[in-house]
């Protein structure tokens, strides 16, 4: 069965992507949820032009994303937490941390968008995460934990 998805799902596509699902997945959760269309003939022709008045807007938003990887990259963020006398934190460092981390630094990028290498950082130290900036550029930044 092909959809046309209206939202970004996890592991299956993004925004305007046409994909094929099993029928029960299509009819069950993706249209009810309204996160695809069935994809006709007509919902296709229509999303062509969208996809075409949409592109210029998507290069500038790709040049952007892709120049505030660039520049998250070269830099190490530090994120505060409260740790003992070892090292070990209270509690642990997650991906909602990290992100109001980067928003301080004047960049915008969403929680759900960081994947960290480890889950929940434990320790003090130097660590690694992806980031979907977009949906064609992804980036590592390196975060240090320091102790608050």
């Amino acid at each position: 069965m092909e959809v046309i998805l209206k939202k970004d799902v996890k592991n299956l596509g993004y925004k305007d992507d046409v994909v094929n699902v099993k029928p029960g997945y299509g009819r069950n959760f993706l249209i009810p949820q309204s996160l695809a269309e069935m994809a006709t003939v007509s919902t296709k022709k229509m999303l062509t032009e969208t996809v075409k008045q949409r592109a210029f807007k998507e290069q500038k938003v790709k040049a952007a994303a892709e120049n505030t990887a660039a520049k998250l990259k070269e830099m190490i963020i530090k994120v505060g937490a409260k740790a003992g006398e070892s090292g070990k934190i209270f509690g642990s460092v997650t991906s909602v941390q990290l992100a109001d981390a980067i928003k301080k630094l004047g960049y915008e990028v969403d929680r759900k968008n960081i994947t960290m290498s480890i889950d929940g950082v434990k320790t003090l130290g130097t660590y690694t995460a992806d980031i979907r900036f977009h949906k064609d550029v992804t980036g590592t930044i390196t975060f240090e934990v320091v102790q608050e």
